[in-house]
């Protein structure tokens, strides 16, 4: 009796052992499975979390006013901001959508849920932050001012009571208000702000410093930058006020795409 007992008691044992071991290996197997998908990817399968306006799309807003960051070539929006959230898309399992409007439109338009996220070289500040969230940001900027070859302003102490033209609901607006409270020009986009510099509606403009890059490969000679006169800014992408989930998980595939080398090489088809 007592052998049998033994015999039954090592046999239990055996049985408890490859239990053991067979739950280990599932539970291995499914460790494997989660560390090999990017923090991107494992959040696409969520995307039902991201309170988005439609299932499956990423619906940007945007100003194709802006180059390099974004404008038109024929009907499609191009430039740094839609090639880098067509791959932020792409990383979360979704295919991306991008609305063309004018700039000082996209906050109502991200508050009424026309659009999911702004990605328009919007820049970071105190006022905006009331209203909408943003990603950490991604790239680096200031202001410049563009006047015509010849002028004798030189600094932004010289735009004093001058007319200042800027495009509407910027940080360029801001800051010519500050300078010249009554002289501002506030217009749809900055090509109309240079445009009115050229035809001496203005006495300058204040702009982004990429833009007004493109503005001077443009119009060459005819007008001159005048940089380093005001404090550095951040763009950042701006999501619905409290839509914590779809923040997260545009700051992760951003935060991929810098770490693997996608988005150097995304933003240096259009910056040099």
């Amino acid at each position: 009796m007592k052998k049998v007992t033994k015999v039954f008691a090592v046999l239990c044992a055996l049985a408890m052992l490859l239990v053991v071991a067979g739950c280990s290996s599932d539970e291995d197997a499914g460790d494997n499975t989660s560390t090999n998908g990017s923090k991107a990817e494992s959040q696409g399968a969520d995307s039902a979390d991201y309170n988005l306006i439609e299932d499956g799309k990423l619906i940007m807003g945007t100003n194709a006013e802006f180059p390099p960051f974004e404008y038109l070539e024929g009907e499609e929006v191009v430039g740094v901001d839609a090639s880098l959230m067509k791959e932020v898309a792409k990383r979360l399992g979704l295919t991306l959508e991008i609305k063309n409007m004018e700039f000082d439109s996209l906050g109502a338009a991200l508050d009424g849920n026309q659009i999911d996220v702004i990605a328009a070289g919007l820049t970071v500040d105190a006022t905006r932050l009331e209203t909408m969230d943003f990603t950490e940001g991604y790239y680096d900027a200031s202001q410049t001012i563009i006047v015509k070859a010849g002028s004798e302003i030189k600094t932004k102490d010289d735009l004093k009571d001058k007319r200042i033209g800027v495009q509407q609901g910027t940080t360029g607006e801001k800051e010519a208000k500050a300078l010249s409270p009554d002289g501002v020009n506030s217009l749809a986009n900055g090509a109309l702000a240079v445009e009115a510099l050229l035809s001496d509606k203005v006495d300058a403009v204040i702009i982004d410093n990429n833009p007004a890059l493109a503005y001077k490969t443009q119009h060459g000679d005819a007008i001159t930058l005048i940089e380093g006169q005001f404090a550095a800014e951040e763009y950042a992408v701006a999501v619905k006020k409290g839509n914590k989930a779809l923040l997260e998980a545009v700051d992760n595939a951003l935060a991929e795409m810098k770490e693997d080398g996608t988005f150097d090489e995304l933003v240096g088809e259009f910056i040099k």
